[in-house]
């Protein structure tokens, strides 16, 4: 049953330079008439965000009041700087985590290699901060196979056990293929499971960057929609009408489905999620 209201939410990266820094509030001033169910901040690859995760997380929870939700990662850390980092967040108000293995420095395909002294499983990194008592965890889902899994039945097995260690919600990889998210959240339903599970939804506006992206995240879509994009890879214009379009599609058929909200990879932008939503023509659901 589809609801009335949905959550929407943004996911944004933590820019590089102070010029990056402004065109991202810049976005967040521009995505607030929406008003946000809530927001969260990335990692980078190998932990390489780390300190700016912390600093804009913080940033953007004391200059909007959103609820903001920081990507924490096993990449890279030591147990005793996970836990330093939780109490950070914690001091600063931030009670949000999405506790994730991470990729490592040289990508998703590369062997993992667990720091001296710190975590190999996102399991380990829920129970921590399950273990401060203040956390709500969400953690990663993935609609067609995770990274590091042999089947889809592994990966709801581990998506089981983290919300058994204390995780309360699940943000996807972005969703092309609607009949894969429906086939996560259907199984899980079977399975027992109270996860709140949110589709990630990403309005395509560069072809560079976002065939660089499926490949680090293992994304699978059809072939006739990578056609699509293939078409206008020389046309930005295009790509982005493309993008939005086909992020309405998927938008409109996963809440069909049963999502009870939408989480945008917004690529610290805002236009092209501002005219999905329109389009969608949905009120987000009040914030708690």
């Amino acid at each position: 049953m589809r609801v009335d209201h949905p959550t929407i939410s943004f996911e944004f990266f933590p820019p590089k330079s102070p010029e990056g820094e402004a065109s991202l509030f810049a976005a967040i001033s521009e995505l607030d008439s929406i008003s946000p169910n809530f927001v969260s901040i990335t990692y980078g690859a190998g932990g390489s965000t780390r300190e700016r995760t912390i600093k804009i997380a913080c940033d953007i929870y004391e200059k909007t009041g959103y609820r903001t939700i920081a990507h924490l990662t096993c990449v890279g850390a030591t147990k005793l700087e996970v836990h330093e980092i939780l109490q950070q967040f914690e001091q600063a108000g931030i009670t949000n985590i999405l506790a994730l293995r991470g990729d490592p420095a040289q990508g998703p395909a590369a062997p993992w290699v667990t720091t001296p002294g710190g975590f190999t499983h996102a399991e380990e990194l829920v129970e921590m901060a399950q273990s401060f008592g203040s956390f709500e965890i969400g953690v990663a889902a993935f609609p067609d196979l995770h990274p590091a899994a042999t089947g889809f039945d592994q990966g709801i097995e581990v998506l089981l056990r983290k919300e058994q260690l204390g995780a309360t919600f699940a943000v996807t990889q972005f969703v092309f293929q609607p009949d894969s998210y429906s086939r996560l959240i259907c199984e899980l339903a079977e399975r027992g499971s109270a996860l709140t599970v949110y589709p990630g939804i990403m309005p395509v506006t560069s072809y560079r960057q976002f065939t660089r992206m499926l490949d680090m995240a293992n994304g699978e879509i059809p072939d006739s929609m990578m056609a699509q994009f293939e078409k206008y890879r020389n046309d930005p214009d295009s790509t982005r009408e493309l993008g939005i379009e086909i992020a309405t599609r998927v938008s409109e058929e996963v809440l069909d489905a049963g999502a009870e909200g939408l989480h945008f990879y917004t690529l610290n932008s805002a236009k092209s999620t501002l005219e999905v939503v329109k389009r969608l023509g949905v009120r987000p659901a009040e914030r708690a």
